[in-house]
């Protein structure tokens, strides 16, 4: 297991659309580990392949709830529903903020490291992370979405969180 460095942008990587993972191998399993190291290595809420440089259909997940550690490999989302309105982040942006509007509710189904099928229902925080983290899978950033875009400390110097 290793911490990888994060792409940050303007990489063109960022920008492009990962690739299914046809058989989940040994490299997959250290890729899966690595990501989670590196992730929770930066306090990061999850981490997609793209973002340390590599085109595959891969993503990580702990938001802190009961769920722990999500790994899934070539994850979609089937259904979504409702709405929510919240600042996000990203490690390959740093410094950035935006208010995202996302669906409040996702399932979403994909593979885990033995390569069992598994779906996932996420409310909230855990909605808005898949969202998040498919988005990189297809070249999209927050950035996109965001209704507004400011500095960090644009926000902590004028009182708001």
């Amino acid at each position: 297991m290793a911490i990888r460095i994060i792409v940050k942008e303007p990489d063109s990587v960022l920008r492009e659309v990962a690739k299914p993972v046809p058989k989940i191998t040994p490299n997959i399993h250290k890729l899966l580990d690595d990501m989670a190291d590196t992730m929770y290595d930066a306090e990061g809420v999850g981490l997609a392949a793209p973002q340390i440089g590599i085109l595959k259909r891969v993503i990580v997940i702990d938001v802190g709830d009961d769920n722990g550690l999500i790994e899934m490999i070539n994850p979609e989302i089937v259904s979504s529903e409702g709405e929510q309105l919240g600042q996000e982040g990203c490690l390959s942006i740093p410094g950035l903020r935006g208010d995202v509007k996302r669906a409040m509710k996702v399932t979403v189904k994909g593979l885990d490291r033995n390569g069992d099928e598994i779906v996932i229902t996420g409310s909230e925080l855990l909605a808005r992370a898949f969202q998040h983290e498919v988005d990189h899978l297809n070249g999209v950033l927050f950035t996109d979405l965001a209704l507004s875009v400011y500095r960090e400390e644009e926000r902590q110097r004028n009182g708001e969180e």
